[in-house]
Formats: C-alpha cells, structure tokens, sequence
C-alpha cells in the first residue's frame, strides 16, 4: 500500500540526510521524495511516498518524529489531501503525429516547452492518475526521455490566515 507522508523541518544542513538515512538504514523504500521550503524560510516540506503495511507506516512515523530538525510528521490519509506532480516528456514525433500529440497535450491542459524536428518536449502538471495516462498515450508515439519531480502534497484541512495576509 502506497502512503503519502509529509515531514515539515527545520532549513539546516543535514536533515535530509538524516531522514533518508532512516529510511535506507530500516530497509524501507522511497518511492518519490520532494523537498522545498515554505513560506517561513526558516522552514522546509519534505513530501515521502513511501510503501508498506499500516504496521510499517506508524513505525516510520515514530521514528521520524524521534529525529532532531524535525517539527511535524503527517501521514496524508486517501482524501484529505491535494498532490500534483510535474513531468517533462520528450516525445518522438513526424509530420503525421505533430499535430496529434499536440492535440492530446492541450486536453490534457499540458504546455510544449521545446520543439525540434523529430521531437516535442512537454509540461504537464497534475495528480497520478492523470499524468499515467497521458504518458501512456505518448507511449504510442515514442517516449524519448523523462523526468518528474515525484509528489508535492498539502493537506486539505481549514487553516487560517495569518494576520499580516488578512485585510
């Protein structure tokens, strides 16, 4: 089972180590990791897709807890959280198959960053269902290269604005 984990830290060196340290030194996986700061910059979002049983999660939650730099652990239950992902994917293309894949790209509200002659270079943003089946269409046409930047996540809940955004 697929678990989605955000680990809120302090911005200082080492912490990442640390924390896929854990992970690598307890024999669990890191399917995607992501980490970037917050609007406090003191502050930085790890976002750690992660697999194993409900066993295995709330020990990887408890041991993360246990280390120094980190502030809050929060596993993302199935619906109480939003995820996009991006993608950059080359795709092979002639003069047939230009037009379609572009066709395929805009319904998929996708963006063409890069146009050669044999080849197109496309943005897309969203949650994992939908990014799988638009690289499956591409499939068809020839995928050259690939990279994502695996999942950025927020938890749903309400939370209030700080004073100084309030007007």
């Amino acid at each position: 089972m697929r678990h989605t984990i955000s680990v809120l830290v302090e911005n200082k060196f080492g912490v990442l180590t640390r924390v896929a340290g854990l992970f690598s030194g307890r024999g669990y996986n890191i399917d995607t990791l992501n980490v970037g700061p917050t609007a406090d910059p003191a502050t930085s979002r790890m976002t750690i897709v992660t697999r194993g049983d409900d066993a295995t999660l709330d020990q990887i939650v408890k041991q993360l807890n246990k280390l120094a730099n980190v502030l809050k652990v929060q596993d993302y239950g199935a619906d109480d959280y939003i995820d996009r992902e991006l993608v950059l994917v080359k795709v092979a293309v002639d003069s047939k198959s230009r037009s379609e894949v572009m066709q395929i790209t805009d319904i998929f509200r996708g963006k063409i960053v890069d146009v050669l002659p044999q080849s197109l270079t496309i943005e897309i943003t969203g949650n994992e269902s939908k990014i799988g089946k638009f690289l499956d269409l591409m499939a068809a046409f020839g995928i050259l290269d690939l990279t994502r930047t695996g999942k950025v996540a927020l938890p749903r809940e309400k939370v209030t604005a700080p004073k100084n955004l309030v007007e």
